[in-house]
């Protein structure tokens, strides 16, 4: 059964989507060789809070940690430690936030430092998907319409 969201909970997920974009706006500054991935946890976890919400990684299914971090070619899910980035890693912090009953999800690689020109297609070609999605929204009137339309492609 497909749930329709009230505006009032439309608005709440958008601020959940929103605190999860800012907390990825955030730990860019701190993405540079010698910072480990659980000090990058930390501060997300901390981020999150500040603003009100929840990481929703945290104590799922027994997960550890704040977000979830990986380096070079791990496994998404990456447990953050002691590892330090290196120059030329690319690193992805899947950040998930609970907000007000409503969950939001977003993973984003990054480069640390200066990457080879392989990480740097890998890092441009990850990036295909969401900028189709953005010509998608061009032609449609609102988000609500693309929502619609995605769940009647995905009954297909």
């Amino acid at each position: 059964m497909i749930k329709i969201y009230s505006d009032d909970e439309i608005k709440l997920i958008k601020e959940s989507g929103h605190i999860t974009y800012m907390c990825h706006q955030h730990m860019k500054e701190f993405i540079k060789p010698g910072v480990t991935t659980k000090f990058l946890d930390d501060e997300a976890g901390r981020f999150i809070t500040e603003q009100g919400g929840i990481p929703s990684c945290l104590n799922y299914e027994g997960f550890p940690r704040n977000i979830c971090v990986s380096v070079n070619d791990e496994v998404v899910h990456g447990i953050g430690s002691d590892r330090q980035l290196e120059e030329g890693d690319i690193v992805t912090l899947d950040i998930c936030t609970l907000y007000k009953g409503y969950h939001s999800d977003s993973a984003w690689s990054y480069p640390v430092g200066k990457v080879n020109k392989n990480k740097e297609h890998t890092l441009s070609y990850r990036k295909g998907p969401l900028y189709r999605l953005e010509g998608i929204k061009k032609w449609c009137s609102s988000w609500k319409l693309l929502s619609k339309n995605s769940t009647i492609c995905g009954k297909t």
